[in-house]
């Protein structure tokens, strides 16, 4: 891939992650520090979770009708700012779900088309997605870190002015996104939804959201648990880098392990791990060795597990269908996963505690452990050897 394209891409991605760095981690907190019960705040944070269900398919299919991405990702980047230019004014249950579901129904689908963009360049130019997502990675890492220091320095209310710098800056970068050039694909007679019925896809995406839906748990409410067990929020800030490291390195390594073993392989062992991580989590709260070792996991639990993912979905949806095929894993996958994740979470973190919530969590990963077993049959098993991660 050029290098100046390569840039461009990782920077976008870099800054976009920048802000769910910031987001994920901290947002909570801040509801609960605006008053909001467990219950609200799932309900609140599953907004965005709930419109990955249904914006992004509306985007993506916007973006394989008119054959264009960047005015879609300008758009919804800036609909976006607007939506969190109103949570200085938003008060209250009522306004705060207005406000939110308003900032989440535009922020949701800036990503999968920015996704689709990226794909459709390395389809082109023989380029690597791990290399270029790792940047996303990096900028979460960063503002986990920082955010972390800077809340305990001056106040959770200092999130929201940094949340908006990031918002402007991502907008600004949409305007160095370059369009890609789509190339015809031999199977672009078929229709979207002949590609969505196959007992492959359906495997696939069931055994993502149930992935999803115990990182729901996790992205909701893991800060606001160890807040309540006498975590700093700068120790809160270092456990979420160290998941982001162990990310950031299996990116890295993804083209030699995609060399050596098959997508299947790799998205069965992130499950497994994923089990031990989050069964982990809930019962060694106390004990910041066994977090640490948890948070190792998340290189597979979402490194590698999204890594194969989007190699899978690229390889069911492709040429005229690449934009919806990405809005359409995002959707099953984040949207109904996160969502249920998010919102169930909130109430057994109410009624039943922090750790038989983490616990139950872990249950997801393995019941997608057993759909991916028995449902997906993958006839392609080194996609690396021709594809966008050799």
């Amino acid at each position: 891939m050029h290098s100046a394209l390569h840039y461009r891409l990782s920077r976008f991605y870099f800054i976009y992650y920048f802000f769910v760095g910031a987001f994920v981690p901290y947002w909570g907190l801040y509801l609960k520090s605006e008053a909001f019960s467990a219950t609200d705040i799932g309900i609140l944070m599953s907004l965005f979770q709930i419109s990955r269900i249904f914006a992004p398919n509306f985007w993506g299919w916007l973006a394989d009708h008119t054959g264009k991405r960047t005015p879609w990702i300008k758009l919804t980047a800036f609909l976006g700012l607007c939506g969190f230019v109103a949570v200085f004014w938003a008060h209250g249950f009522f306004w705060m779900f207005l406000v939110m579901a308003a900032l989440s129904l535009f922020t949701s689908s800036t990503l999968p088309l920015a996704e689709s963009l990226t794909l459709a360049h390395l389809a082109t130019t023989n380029g690597h997605y791990s290399r270029i997502r790792m940047w996303g990675s990096s900028g979460f890492i960063v503002a986990a870190v920082v955010l972390g220091f800077l809340i305990d320095y001056a106040g959770i209310s200092s999130l929201l002015w940094f949340l908006l710098a990031v918002q402007v800056m991502l907008f600004s970068l949409t305007y160095s996104l370059p369009e890609p050039k789509l190339a015809a694909h031999p199977h672009d007679h078929f229709s979207i939804w002949q590609v969505i019925r196959q007992p492959n896809v359906v495997a696939l995406l069931v055994g993502c959201s149930l992935m999803v839906t115990a990182h729901g748990v996790l992205y909701n409410f893991y800060s606001i648990y160890l807040s309540e067990h006498g975590y700093t929020k700068g120790m809160i800030g270092l456990l979420w880098a160290i998941g982001v490291i162990c990310e950031i390195l299996i990116f890295m390594l993804m083209p030699k392990i995609l060399r050596r073993f098959t997508l299947k392989v790799i998205l069965l062992v992130s499950l497994v791990l994923a089990v031990i991580r989050f069964a982990l989590i809930g019962v060694a709260v106390d004990s910041l060795w066994l977090l640490i070792l948890a948070q190792t996991l998340h290189a597979a639990t979402f490194g590698s597990f999204h890594a194969a993912s989007v190699e899978v979905i690229t390889q069911f949806f492709n040429g005229r269908h690449q934009a919806k095929g990405q809005a359409i894993y995002n959707s099953v996958a984040y949207g109904v996963g996160g969502t249920v994740g998010g919102v169930a979470g909130g109430y057994a973190l109410q009624y039943l505690g922090g750790q038989q919530t983490f616990m139950l969590a872990a249950v997801f990963p393995l019941l997608g452990l057993v759909v991916i077993a028995w449902g997906l049959n993958l006839t392609q098993q080194h996609p690396a050897q021709q594809g966008m991660f050799k």
